[in-house]
């Protein structure tokens, strides 16, 4: 089997995280199995569609950097072979014309409800002949089994069964000539010959119906996966209370695409003990098998982690695009070429430990910065006389030195056994002069990328305020 899979979500608002984890699921299950995976925008909802909500979704599947083969699909285009399929429907005796108003269906669900019937509509116009139908708007109902049961055996969820009896003639096409969701999804999954339908269970119990289509018309029915929500670390359903919910959002908190990948693939989905892993190794280990029933819960301490990791061990090349990235989206972080230049030199030495983007950003500190050099609070406490004094005391130790890190390194404990000093003595107030904060990177990266000039300018300027 050529495994297709589909990523196929509404444009009527943000590309929601839940939404992003299962676009990745497919995604990956593709890739895992040399197969495709499609785009396609439900918009058949054209009240609730906007371009704005397609363009989100495009910027957040290229943000993760889940590219999908071919152009994305319209559900909307596709509405012609909707209605054909409803009228080949027709013509088979595997649908109906139902001419009832709203009022008589209302009627008829009461009426079976007051009886306790198990199923709430049955519509009179089920066996009528042509010769018997009226001349007004009709919808075409699908007509489901009055007996027996409905069964698929889903890959995450195992056998799930309904019984015939309480499902509905369900609507394929309204009086308008519009085709259901219901309808137009299969017609597109099969005419897309999509072979897995990886997605969320809460459309678990479209299932059924769905499948009766595909018995209706003698298609293949794709393989179900249906896989568990997302939960907040509350055990409710993530939502705007819990934090950031949009891709977009991520990106612009300064995650990475691959640490975003890596957190997304373990939110419900497990190989072995496993938690940080790149998405090579996603690929070739990822499975329907590791998908587990029950939600999943999602924690921004985690997410911090596997990021933090991802940004240590990322080619700086990409550390770099993600920042240019970063800062596109966020007004606070307008940096120069020469401001990123310089943050490109310096990676090494700010990228570990970083749990996200503007952590970076906050330890190029002392680069971004000018002089004169403004210290916060913690600095100026540092910067007191006393410590004033022991960097007029090392000022003439960083004469004739090799400016490299083992060379400053030299210097500096050669000042410290002459002065009977300890290392902490003089890092704190260094680091207060050179950066104007306490937590910086390593004061010898500071100095070596900063430059000897650089160097002994900002400690001048200290000297200078004290005379």
């Amino acid at each position: 089997m050529n495994v297709i899979t589909r990523f196929a979500p509404s444009p009527t608002g943000m590309l929601h995280i839940g939404g992003a984890r299962t676009a990745l699921f497919n995604w990956l299950y593709a890739k895992a199995n040399g197969g495709k995976f499609l785009l396609r925008i439900e918009d058949t909802d054209q009240q609730r569609s906007t371009p704005e909500a397609t363009n989100a979704i495009f910027a957040g599947l290229n943000w993760l950097e889940l590219n999908w083969d071919g152009p994305a699909q319209s559900q909307l285009q596709n509405q012609e072979r909707h209605i054909e399929i409803a009228y080949q429907l027709l013509a088979k005796n595997k649908a109906y014309k139902c001419f009832c108003t709203e009022e008589e269906i209302q009627a008829i669900r009461t009426t079976s409800k007051e009886k306790g019937n198990a199923k709430l509509f049955n519509s009179p116009w089920r066996e009528m002949t042509q010769d018997q139908h009226p001349d007004r708007p009709f919808v075409i109902r699908l007509k489901t089994p009055l007996a027996g049961n409905t069964s698929i055996k889903d890959e995450v969820q195992g056998e799930i069964t309904w019984k015939n009896e309480v499902l509905e003639d369900f609507v394929l096409l309204r009086s308008d000539s519009c085709p259901t969701y219901m309808l137009a999804v299969v017609v597109d999954d099969h005419d897309s010959n999509i072979t897995h339908i990886i997605r969320g269970d809460d459309h678990l119990s479209n299932a059924a119906k769905q499948k009766l289509i595909y018995q209706a018309m003698d298609w293949r029915i794709p393989i179900f996966a249906h896989i568990p929500l997302i939960f907040g670390e509350d055990g409710k359903k993530l939502s705007k209370r819990h934090g950031a919910t949009g891709t977009i959002e991520y990106q612009k908190l300064g995650y990475t695409p691959a640490g975003m990948r890596n957190y997304l693939a373990r939110l419900g989905w497990s190989h072995r003990d496993d938690e940080f892993f790149n998405t090579t190794q996603a690929i070739s280990w990822f499975d329907l098998k590791g998908i587990n029933k029950s939600p999943a819960r999602f924690d921004f301490k985690k997410l911090d982690s596997i990021n933090s990791k991802h940004i240590a061990t990322l080619d700086e090349n990409d550390l770099i695009k993600n920042l240019k990235e970063f800062t596109k989206l966020n007004d606070d972080y307008d940096l120069t070429k020469l401001q990123i230049s310089k943050i490109s030199k310096a990676l090494y030495c700010l990228k570990n430990k970083s749990k996200k983007i503007p952590d970076i950003i906050e330890k190029a500190h002392f680069l971004l910065t000018i002089r004169p050099i403004i210290g916060d609070e913690r600095a100026k406490e540092v910067l007191n006389s006393d410590g004033i004094q022991l960097l007029r005391q090392l000022t003439p130790h960083l004469e004739d030195v090799k400016w490299t890190r083992e060379g400053l390194e030299i210097a500096i404990n050669n000042f410290l056994l002459d002065s009977n000093l300890k290392l902490g003595q003089i890092v704190q107030p260094l680091k207060a002069a050179l950066s104007g904060k306490l937590s910086t990177p390593s004061v010898f990266d500071m100095m070596v990328l900063l430059g000897p000039d650089e160097v002994k300018d900002r400690i001048n300027d200290l000297s200078n305020k004290m005379l």
